[in-house]
């Protein structure tokens, strides 16, 4: 697992940074164990161990989380690289 301090993180306090935690819980929520050490740059399927079923389960944990309903056919599996990639997704659809 990645656990150097990420140089691109968001400030505390801003709406990308509510995502990013919404995101680590709801990996933290899926998976049933803790998942320390995640930054913008962790993989969710190689650090993180998320498969394609977990992909299901984390996006509808994120959707309720964050009161969203994500646009499913703009999804694209580039969006599932990173915690940064799927934050980067999110926050485009809160905006959107």
């Amino acid at each position: 697992m990645t656990t150097t301090a990420d140089s691109t993180s968001p400030a505390p306090g801003s709406t990308d940074d509510e995502v990013t935690a919404a995101v680590v819980a709801a990996l933290e929520t899926v998976l049933e164990r803790p998942v320390p050490g995640v930054t913008r740059t962790t993989s969710l399927f190689h650090e993180v161990g998320l498969d394609s079923t977990g992909v299901l389960d984390l996006l509808m944990v994120l959707e309720e989380t964050l009161d969203l309903e994500l646009d499913m056919e703009s999804l694209e599996m580039k969006d599932f690289a990173t915690v940064g990639t799927l934050r980067d997704f999110l926050v485009a659809q809160r905006a959107a």
